[in-house]
């Protein structure tokens, strides 16, 4: 099983293609959610460090319940755009998280493919 690289060329596409067990081993995080923006897929890194159970968090909608601290016009805004556009969506961009947390650096990597069944935000915490 290879392990999934937060920085590598197709990891959209890798991303679709893989189960929860290769998506609980990256050494990332992993919010996988539809076109309405309601989390599908959250990984057990992301689970661990943002301290929040994948129970609560699947089902509900990202922007506005599990990550209000994402409305914004450099995240929110960059998935409606190319969903609106039809485009790809690969952007990386320093960041800091907010919510239920005291403020914490990240990289994240926004990434959407037309047509995909699932759009991701990556978190990659920083040392």
């Amino acid at each position: 099983m290879d392990v999934l690289a937060f920085d590598q060329p197709d990891l959209g596409q890798r991303l679709a293609a893989s189960g929860d067990e290769q998506l609980d081993a990256a050494p990332f995080g992993i919010i996988g959610f539809d076109a309405a923006t309601v989390v599908r897929c959250y990984n057990q890194p992301e689970a661990e460090a943002a301290g929040l159970s994948p129970q609560s968090v699947l089902g509900q909608p990202l922007f506005t319940s599990v990550a209000p601290c994402m409305n914004n016009f450099m995240v929110a805004q960059r998935f409606e755009d190319a969903q609106a556009a039809g485009t790809v969506l690969d952007d990386t961009i320093d960041y800091v998280l907010t919510l239920r947390m005291r403020p914490t650096r990240v990289k994240m990597r926004l990434l959407a493919l037309p047509g995909a069944a699932l759009r991701y935000v990556l978190i990659q915490r920083k040392p």
